[in-house]
């Protein structure tokens, strides 16, 4: 099917917005945000292990926003979610919905955005073909991993939302109540650095006052991690260590002790998605970071993982501000630093 495209402007349609039962409680958050109720699915497995999932309220000529975060939990693998949330915006569309929005706090195979190896896959754009293929009109997200993939992987409209100013208010109460030590922004890695720069600068208007930057020589081949040095000061500093995602938490971890190392006053560590692997409560005590700070796009008690003092920042009105500024055809851009 090739994508269909529709003038986004302020409309009288119906608005309405799904989550997937993986998702409902994130939805219900987001629902409440607009003032809505979610809409009712039903949701069945069978034993040979198949599935389906169906609107069970009318949907016709409406604007309808499926959300669904894609990760692997011990219920569901990543393929699961991604698969039922592809059947259910295809169902909708064939019930006669005027157009389908998919809303994905956490979007799957986003890393995989380009090869670095030979033959290797550039799963990133396959999933976008998927989305395509099954009828979605526009799809919305939060802090990829890489900006420019992500835009050019999607022939459909496409939305994407920063918690940076979530995570700046975050920490501006414990920077604030400390106005004698310097902030330093630190990119854990090479790849990371203009994401880092983005904050340094959101963070210095906040707070008030100078906030440096550096980063750590960070090379990773098969998943087995090199390099180290850091660059930029960080003695006697606290330092702001920000990532886009938490998986092992090895990265982290090896920036923490080099900053540590180079006389540190204090370590807090900042990221969009915690998707903590098996043994990430484990390998991250042993930072002892200041403050461990996530958003709520991947729910971390569904992983069975939470590391010890881990802050968790709503994302909710962030996704329900952008889902009306779509339905009302206004600026998604516009929500920014106001938020």
């Amino acid at each position: 099917m090739s994508p269909r495209w529709f003038s986004w402007q302020t409309t009288d349609m119906t608005l309405k917005v799904f989550a997937l039962d993986a998702t409902r409680a994130y939805g219900e958050r987001v629902a409440a945000s607009l003032g809505l109720r979610l809409g009712q699915l039903e949701e069945r497995s069978f034993a040979d292990g198949e599935h389906k999932t169906r609107p069970l309220e009318n949907v016709r000529g409406g604007d309808v926003y499926v959300l669904h975060s894609l990760y692997g939990d011990a219920e569901q693998s990543v393929n699961d979610k991604l698969v039922r949330m592809l059947f259910l915006i295809g169902a909708l569309q064939d019930a006669g919905a005027a157009r389908v929005s998919a809303v994905v706090p956490y979007l799957c195979y986003a890393r995989k955005d380009r090869r670095t190896k030979s033959r290797d896959p550039v799963s990133t754009r396959y999933v976008a073909r998927l989305f395509e293929s099954v009828g979605a009109d526009r799809v919305m997200t939060m802090d990829v991993h890489n900006l420019a993939a992500y835009e050019n992987a999607f022939r459909i409209p496409n939305e994407h939302l920063q918690a940076r100013p979530l995570l700046v208010d975050a920490l501006r109460t414990r920077l604030v109540a400390d106005p004698i030590t310097p902030v330093t922004v630190l990119s854990p890695d090479l790849g990371g650095i203009k994401r880092a720069e983005s904050f340094r600068e959101a963070l210095e208007a906040r707070i008030g006052r100078p906030v440096d930057n550096a980063f750590v020589e960070k090379y990773r081949s098969a998943d087995v991690l090199s390099g180290g040095r850091l660059v930029g000061d960080v003695a006697g500093r606290n330092v702001v260590m920000l990532d886009d995602l938490i998986a092992s938490g090895s990265t982290l971890v090896r920036a923490a002790q080099a900053c540590r190392t180079a006389g540190a006053a204090a370590v807090f560590a900042v990221a969009s998605h915690g998707a903590f692997a098996a043994n990430a409560a484990r390998v991250l005590a042993a930072a002892n970071f200041a403050a461990l700070i996530v958003t709520d796009t991947i729910d971390a008690a569904r992983l069975g993982a939470v590391p010890a003092g881990l802050e968790v920042v709503s994302t909710a009105q962030l996704f329900a501000g952008a889902i009306r500024a779509a339905h009302e055809g206004g600026s998604i851009s516009a929500l920014g630093d106001g938020l």
